[in-house]
């Protein structure tokens, strides 16, 4: 499954204002309250947060990558968005996050959840791919360079 596959305009965020990791992923479980995928937005909440308590989702190189594998979808959902500002998400490298992805699969899908998780650290990571999405003009941009990438590294 490859994220532009997951991705669609309305789960997309872009230049994000807000100045704390609370605040960032209310408004991104806010962004999917209504997603076709999600059967409980107040579990997929509880998930998420319980998976951040237990270990910050602030994956390094301006990442961070709330998730949960939860009964709450009936499908795997994402959403991202692009911080205005960096935000101290408590990441690995201690760097400020500036893109959010967010990833909620059925808890039965867990190796579907960990490909996903690979594929978003692995496109993301790349020096390039962040550096053409911090200087996106719109949602519609951010789509391409994720298809983009996608097509011209399958095996990611």
């Amino acid at each position: 499954m490859k994220l532009s596959d997951l991705l669609s305009k309305e789960y997309i965020l872009l230049d994000l204002d807000k100045k704390n990791k609370p605040d960032i992923i209310e408004t991104m479980l806010n962004l999917v309250a209504d997603h076709p995928h999600l059967i409980d937005p107040s579990k997929l909440q509880k998930d998420v947060l319980k998976r951040e308590d237990e270990m910050s989702t602030g994956i390094g190189k301006n990442i961070a990558l709330p998730h949960a594998k939860t009964m709450a979808v009936k499908k795997p959902l994402l959403a991202f968005a692009i911080l205005k500002n960096g935000v101290d998400f408590n990441a690995i490298d201690n760097e400020p996050v500036r893109l959010v992805f967010l990833l909620a699969t059925p808890e039965q899908m867990l190796a579907q959840h960990l490909k996903l998780l690979s594929r978003i650290s692995r496109v993301a990571s790349r020096d390039e791919i962040r550096q053409q999405l911090f200087s996106v003009k719109s949602v519609e941009d951010i789509l391409e360079i994720f298809t983009k990438e996608e097509k011209a590294f399958p095996e990611i």
